[in-house]
């Protein structure tokens, strides 16, 4: 069926199969709407559908196939299929229609076949190139060509992809707002530095596994991008605090910060945060070993809409940061606690009797909280919203305690697996192992 699509999509109908049409080009819905209202309805639809209806009659073919139609194409379902001819062949049956396209995952895509597409539909705005492991600079290059009005740009894994792209895209695509570049590792800050300062509205940038970037870059985004909105920069494992607190003093609007795996940083950043970006509502700083509780009681006293927290093995943190969480963030849904070895039954207790319990919270994850108890459960089962807790090696959580939670909320899943447990040696001196089970409910 997938490749019937395929085809579909790619060449239309040819002259012989227009004999399994029937008479139905005479249906009562082709009387009584006119094909502008057709046209219109048709327009609502997803690629598979289309095809299914230009199948119907020679009327709906036409209407379906219709370049109007097939402003927004997503081909990741079709991924493992589609080769450079389909995109080139779909580009100029669009043309200057297509607004939105993912080839995401498309492996067979390269470089020939984007170039086509670049001088075909010129009008793109939207397109994910997410790994396409194929392309190089060249796509860029026809990109910057031929679509100046091209927004959102995904080039994720395209591992290929140097710092003469951005200079190329900060050449011919002035109106970019979100660049994905994750895991293109041969970029450093001179890409960096050409792309943000001819792209001064760039809302969104992903620079994921990015590993040369250092606080030079940073600087550079925090000089010339005041619209960002959204800043990913997991595993960029050489910043440290002096690039991050330039992002903070230069970017207020920032809403969205991931720092995960970046070891350097410190509390330094928490302030500067706090003091400059209210409006944060993500915050991601997994295995940020360095931050402690004087940070994170700035940062809750002063962004008072955070709704994500991700703080997992922020080793260092106490009750106390979930005193301040408590207190200050009414917002609050989902919050990452996993290997922070010092919560303990009284910060869950706060956590569990703040704004943020009663309507917000979704999920908390405690993995490796060795200190949390049944106690901790109790606490939360006012917790009407909560979907999800993770108890992963938590020793002292009970299968009884799991139940009575369950008892409150009845939806919830509680994924806890219980490692073996090794007895005192017997009498004899040998020693059995008593096995305590997985429990997903």
């Amino acid at each position: 069926f997938y490749f019937s699509i395929i085809n579909m999509i790619t060449f239309g109908f040819k002259k012989g199969q227009i004999c399994m049409f029937t008479n139905s080009d005479e249906a009562v819905i082709n009387k009584k709407l006119p094909k502008e209202l057709l046209l219109r309805i048709f327009s609502f639809l997803d690629v598979v559908t289309l095809c299914r209806c230009a199948q119907v009659s020679r009327s709906w073919n036409v209407l379906a196939l219709d370049g109007s139609n097939w402003q927004r194409i997503d081909l990741f379902d079709f991924q493992r299929d589609i080769e450079g001819r389909v995109v080139e062949n779909i580009s100029k049956r669009c043309g200057g229609f297509l607004r939105k396209l993912s080839l995401r995952g498309c492996q067979g895509v390269g470089d020939s076949a984007l170039r086509t597409f670049s001088q075909n539909c010129r009008n793109i705005e939207l397109l994910s190139l997410n790994g396409c492991t194929k392309i190089t600079d060249s796509t860029c290059n026809s990109l910057s060509k031929f679509c100046p009005k091209l927004k959102h740009l995904d080039l994720a894994s395209c591992t290929s992809i140097t710092n003469l792209s951005l200079k190329a895209l900060s050449e011919g695509c002035p109106l970019l707002e979100q660049l994905n570049i994750s895991w293109c590792d041969q970029v450093t800050k001179d890409g960096i530095q050409a792309l943000v300062r001819s792209c001064p509205g760039l809302k969104g940038l992903f620079l994921k596994g990015c590993t040369q970037l250092e606080d030079e870059a940073l600087k550079h985004i925090g000089a010339h991008c005041p619209e960002l909105v959204t800043l990913n920069l997991q595993t960029c494992s050489q910043i440290t605090d002096d690039g991050l607190i330039t992002i903070c003093r230069g970017c207020h609007r920032l809403q969205s910060l991931c720092v995960s795996g970046c070891a350097n940083i410190t509390d330094a950043i928490l302030h500067a945060l706090g003091q400059n970006c209210p409006r944060l509502r993500i915050l991601e700083v997994a295995r940020c070993s360095q931050l402690t509780d004087v940070g994170f009681t700035t940062l809750a006293r002063n962004c008072h809409e955070l709704e994500k927290m991700d703080l997992e093995e922020c080793v260092q943190i106490t009750d106390g940061t979930l005193i301040q969480l408590s207190i200050h963030c009414p917002r609050l849904q989902v919050l990452s606690l996993s290997h922070c070895e010092l919560i303990t039954d009284d910060g869950i207790r706060h956590l569990g009797s703040g704004p943020c319990a009663h309507d917000r919270l979704e999920v908390i994850e405690l993995d490796n909280c060795p200190l949390i108890t049944d106690a901790s459960l109790e606490h939360l089962k006012n917790c009407h919203s909560l979907d999800r807790i993770e108890l992963y090696d938590c020793q002292q959580i009970t299968r009884a305690g799991i139940k009575r939670l369950r008892t409150h909320l009845p939806n919830i899943k509680v994924h806890a697996y219980f490692a073996p447990v090794t007895p005192p040696p017997s009498v004899g001196g040998s020693r059995q192992r008593f096995c305590r089970c997985c429990v997903l409910l």
